[in-house]
């Protein structure tokens, strides 16, 4: 496993960004952001009730945003929560070798899941992240369990 540098925080950064616009339209307030050889490739957040789209994820939307590509070598995806098992399933598929976590204590995720398939996970209990998704749950519990499909 690398360490986790100056760069993966500048990362989050934007991505935290994402996740606040998302909290701002009324979304889920998960953002992600893909950089390829340290430079930003794409950026996008959840945005499944601003779409009414189930599968518009965070990291869904940021690689949808990212286009087409012959392959991943080389990118790292940035997120505020742990993926979900969809999200997770679409790296794996994809080859993303590399996943940065803003948090996994309000959503535990896949990482195990990611872990057994090769990928790189970091995870960097970045407090603001921490603080945002826990708000959201606070003030919208129907919506993040609908969210997770926990009915």
């Amino acid at each position: 496993m690398s360490a986790i540098t100056q760069e993966d925080f500048q990362f989050m950064n934007l991505a935290y960004e994402e996740a606040r616009q998302g909290y701002e339209e009324g979304g889920v307030p998960v953002g992600s952001v893909m950089s390829y050889k340290g430079e930003l490739l794409s950026k996008g957040h959840n945005k499944r009730v601003q779409e009414s789209n189930p599968i518009a994820h965070g990291e869904m939307n940021c690689i949808y945003n990212a286009g087409r590509r012959p392959n991943y070598k080389d990118v790292t995806l940035y997120t505020t929560l742990s993926p979900c098992m969809m999200c997770s399933g679409t790296i794996v598929q994809f080859g993303i070798k590399r996943v940065v976590i803003g948090e996994n204590k309000n959503f535990d995720g896949n990482i195990d899941f990611l872990r057994s398939r090769g990928v790189e996970v970091e995870v960097l209990d970045d407090t603001k992240c921490i603080e945002l998704m826990d708000r959201f749950i606070r003030e919208k519990p129907e919506l993040w369990n609908e969210d997770i499909a926990d009915y």
